[in-house]
């Protein structure tokens, strides 16, 4: 059954979001040398500066020289264009750290003007990269219930129904950028954890047709049915006040 972690404001979502990830972190590092996660961008980068930098419970506490940050998805644009997740990351955490660095894989920007060929290597470049299992992924979701650049409805389809690639080319973005790329479901299916943060009034019809409607149209709701078990969601009361079920 997914899991939910429902906070006030009051009760400091970035902390206990951070606390979460140095149990993660502690994990995984029992079995391994590196901690693999996989980061998404928007909201969710404000976030982890809250959980990671600014938390001063959390920060020294977090092993960032054996951290392995990728992207579950990425915009293809130069890595310090505005849209770019990476360049986001950089802004809020990685130039915040006064010491020790993650290792972090951005794409390989030299492609992102070379049209749809260069975009379909941008893909599998990164997919050439990406460990064959991630310890954890960050995950936000939009208003439509869509997660990294898991679009629903028809025209994106051919993302949700990819078996054997692990990182598609998703063309045609109805959010702007129109060109990114994507990890897919096999990724999730091989992953340690799954962990998703939606914060905010404006969330309330999304959650509702994810947690009560169980619509599996969204592709948030998807993974909560497929891979529930592993599944935990950082959520405040606003996100999370019309939704019925119990959980």
């Amino acid at each position: 059954m997914v899991t939910i972690h429902k906070y006030s404001v009051e009760e400091n979502l970035p902390h206990k979001l951070g606390e979460f990830l140095l149990q993660k972190q502690e994990d995984a590092l029992n079995h391994s040398p590196v901690f693999n996660v996989a980061i998404s961008g928007g909201s969710l980068i404000n976030v982890l500066e809250k959980a990671l930098v600014a938390d001063k419970a959390i920060a020294p506490r977090i092993q960032w020289d054996k951290w392995h940050i990728y992207f579950v998805d990425e915009r293809i644009v130069p890595l310090d264009h505005p849209d770019s997740n990476y360049g986001a990351f950089k802004a809020a955490v990685l130039d915040m750290l006064p010491g020790a660095q993650p290792h972090v894989y951005p794409i390989d920007d030299s492609l992102v003007d070379g049209g749809a060929g260069a975009y379909e290597q941008v893909a599998l470049l990164y997919e050439q990269i990406l460990p064959r299992k991630l310890d954890l992924l960050l995950l936000g979701c939009g208003p439509d219930g869509h997660t990294c650049s898991l679009f629903p409805g028809d025209h994106h389809k051919y993302l949700i129904e990819e078996k054997q690639r692990r990182v598609m080319w998703c063309h045609d973005s109805p959010k702007p950028p129109s060109d990114r790329i994507t990890i897919t479901l096999p990724v999730m299916e091989d992953a340690g954890a799954i962990c998703f943060v939606a914060l905010g009034a404006s969330k309330q019809p999304t959650m509702h047709q994810i947690f009560d409607v169980k619509n599996t149209e969204m592709p948030s709701a998807l993974v909560n049915e497929l891979f529930d078990a592993k599944v935990n969601w950082f959520v405040d009361d606003h996100a999370f006040e019309t939704v019925k079920t119990k959980y």
